[in-house]
């Protein structure tokens, strides 16, 4: 349904103190720690990056992809130096500058031979159920772990975007375990005696992480389109808001496996990308109903789990600046200046977002061509003619014209403490 492309940007630091639990008892029930006791602020950050984000602003997140299928032989363990020396190096350079490494783990998708399927959910479900698939999946799976234990620090994996909203539109009376998947029929020791059901897949990767990286913060990814309906598509009442909410409390708990944090998301492109390239009119920005029925949602799902959100892949864009034109690299949104603009004392949005369970921001977009707050265009300090009153000149040669280098700047001046 989403996110295949990667597009590169940048981001700075914390210290241990929130504590996070899903408060779900099972197999795997441990406790972790959020590492921050502040709002945080992140975004997608290259390898070799970390170095540049001194001059940026305090972000105190980066995170990168690990993906390209487990069996097609371009895994991320083949990357850079290979051997896995992709995950060490960004480990390594993000500690160095105090900074704490999330990777969002989207291995499932462009693994074979799903990856020859043109549906989506159809592609994400057959790898999920095919022991030759989940056999290599289960190993690449420890590979990074193996990898992650060599951290001094926190480190943060996002498990498989998407693959849960599909798994949940597909189980019987919103229970995981009516889901088939290849776990123990894998024939992965470490996962010996789990059942062969979503809700076992569930269990191997905290088993997983458990046995050979007990400090990395799993999350759950919770696809709020999984409920069959979309907080911002479908236009929902507060009635059906809060029975999505529901629904979705209920298809984590038939996993019976408590993970660390979740993660939400509003888009995975900016407004004017979907309107331009995807010809989707102006159907893809975000008004205040739509916030509104966003934190009613993630209010109603916090409340019943008592688990810390990340909020991820926000889209870069804004409507201000004149280097936001509407070509590639340059689409406009509006939810960085909806988030972070203004005085501290008008963050009233931001403070409810903090209220409904939300500890971090991570800006970035999943499409190849997308706004980035940084020069992937590669074209320089940009001020076409403006264009729907976006009157304000370039400050950087970042993309965004360095509407977000700004806007994370002031935000570290008056942070929002999380508690």
């Amino acid at each position: 349904m989403r996110r295949i492309f990667i597009v590169v940007c940048v981001l700075a630091a914390g210290a241990l103190t929130v504590a996070i639990s899903s408060g779900v008892s099972g197999e795997h029930n441990a406790t972790h720690r959020w590492p921050f006791s502040e709002l945080e602020l992140g975004m997608t950050s290259p390898p070799g990056g970390a170095p540049a984000l001194a001059t940026f602003a305090p972000l105190g997140l980066r995170y990168q992809y690990l993906s390209a299928g487990v069996n097609t032989g371009h895994s991320w363990q083949t990357w850079g130096n290979g051997h896995g020396s992709y995950v060490n190096a960004y480990i390594a350079e993000s500690e160095r500058s105090h900074i704490v490494p999330v990777f969002s783990y989207y291995q499932i998708r462009q693994s074979l031979p799903g990856s020859n399927v043109t549906d989506e959910a159809t592609a994400d479900l057959t790898n999920l159920d095919n022991p030759r698939t989940m056999r290599a999946y289960y190993l690449d799976l420890t590979a990074f772990f193996r990898h992650a234990a060599r951290a001094t620090g926190p480190v943060v994996l996002q498990v498989e975007p998407d693959l849960w909203g599909y798994i949940e539109q597909h189980a019987r009376r919103n229970n995981a375990s009516s889901v088939a998947a290849s776990v123990a029929s894998s024939g992965n020791r470490d996962l010996k005696g789990l059942p062969n059901t979503a809700a076992g897949f569930a269990h191997a990767v905290l088993r997983l992480r458990n046995r050979y990286a007990p400090h990395v913060i799993v999350g759950y990814h919770d696809s709020i389109w999984g409920t069959k309906k979309d907080i911002h598509d479908s236009h929902p009442s507060v009635a059906e808001v809060k029975l999505m909410a529901a629904e979705s409390v209920a298809f984590y708990r038939s996993l019976h496996t408590p993970f660390d944090v979740i993660f939400s998301e509003f888009a995975d492109r900016d407004a004017g990308y979907a309107q331009y390239v995807d010809a989707e009119g102006t159907s893809q920005w975000w008004g205040k109903t739509d916030y509104s029925r966003d934190l009613q949602y993630l209010a109603a799902v916090h409340a019943r789990l008592h688990m810390a959100t990340i909020l991820w892949q926000i889209p870069l864009g804004n409507t201000l600046m004149r280097a936001l034109n509407n070509t590639p690299y340059h689409y406009q949104d509006n939810h960085v200046q909806t988030l972070l603009s203004g005085s501290p004392a008008s963050r009233r949005l931001l403070a409810s977002y903090v209220r409904a369970g939300v500890v971090a921001l991570l800006f970035g977009s999943g499409q190849p061509t997308d706004t980035c707050a940084c020069d992937a265009a590669h074209d320089g300090v940009t001020n076409p003619a403006p264009i729907d009153g976006n009157r304000l000149r370039s400050v950087s040669a970042d993309d965004d014209g360095g509407y977000f280098r700004l806007q994370a700047r002031a935000y570290y001046r008056h942070p929002l403490p999380l508690s």
